[in-house]
């Protein structure tokens, strides 16, 4: 279904639609319950059960830490994942969603990071300035793998959207180079994975719906076709890619205002002396977070 350019380019793009299909495969075992989003969804804020608004802000913040520490978006798209999958699995009270949220991130940190990539827990304790000490973190870390039974890395959206991005390099028409900046993909990525409203859809589906809208956006016409077989592929239908394209549009258009409150390290700031930093062994400098890229022209107890 997904075409091929010429012979010798056949291994390589068998390969990747061999993954593609593995990941497919494999991806519903790692999607959050719905049952238990649409609880968070219905919820009001009372401060006694968690809300969509909560989980907004708690993902914000990981994305702060993940800048902090310099972890990859693989670690932060994880991190987000199994918040998500948890959340529709557990009653999660909001006074230990801080708590859940930054084992989610240890848990991602310790699956694609390198070893000296990984800080000790009291530091990430810390640095997230969350009130709980490192044996409620590791209880909690337990909870969270035996409610997930182990599965820690799987299939993410981030996982699709790179290779529905190489096999687009390798099967479109396009003699350009690059098609699309992966960069600006990824960063578009991140600002849906702080929308709530994303974890309700498949991680294959909105990096196609990302991908389908950069396209559009960029008016690519002759990626049209690979983006068409890949959805074939996908056995994505032409109203939910349309749906979730509207959505992610929304969303970034949202992110790029003005008005819109994006994840700030400021509040991390204050709390690192210099002294601090120097006995943080995975320290990283402190950076902005970064805009997306301007596009080129070429029900269960609670824990």
């Amino acid at each position: 279904m997904i075409g091929i350019k010429t012979e010798g380019e056949h291994s390589e793009i068998l390969a990747l639609v061999n993954q593609l299909n593995a990941h497919l495969e494999q991806e519903p075992k790692y999607q959050p319950r719905i049952s238990g989003l649409k609880v968070i969804e219905s919820a009001h804020e009372n401060g006694i059960r968690m809300t969509v608004r909560l989980r907004d802000f708690e993902v914000k913040d990981l994305l702060s830490l993940s800048q902090f520490f310099g972890f990859s978006t693989d670690t932060f798209v994880l991190s987000v994942s199994l918040l998500d999958r948890f959340l529709g699995l557990m009653k999660v009270q909001p006074k230990h969603l801080c708590c859940v949220g930054l084992c989610c991130m240890y848990l991602a940190v310790k699956a694609t990071e390198d070893e000296h990539m990984i800080p000790h827990v009291s530091d990430l304790i810390r640095i997230s300035q969350c009130r709980f000490t490192v044996s409620d973190m590791l209880r909690m870390e337990n909870i969270i793998l035996e409610k997930l039974h182990w599965r820690v890395k799987g299939p993410t959206a981030l996982n699709f959207l790179r290779l529905y991005h190489k096999l687009i390099q390798n099967c479109s028409a396009s003699e350009r180079k690059e098609i699309l900046n992966l960069d600006r993909l990824e960063s578009q990525l991140r600002a849906c994975s702080c929308r709530f409203i994303f974890s309700k859809t498949k991680g294959s589906i909105l990096a196609l719906s990302v991908l389908a809208l950069e396209v559009q956006t960029q008016r690519l016409p002759e990626v049209m076709e690979t983006i068409e077989s890949l959805q074939l592929h996908s056995k994505i239908n032409d109203h939910d890619l349309f749906y979730w394209r509207e959505l992610v549009a929304k969303c970034l258009a949202e992110y790029s205002s003005s008005t819109c409150s994006r994840p700030s390290n400021k509040k991390l700031m204050w709390i690192v002396s210099r002294r601090t930093s120097r006995q943080l062994q995975s320290y990283h400098r402190i950076t902005p977070l970064p805009t997306i890229p301007e596009a080129t022209m070429s029900t269960e107890r609670e824990p």
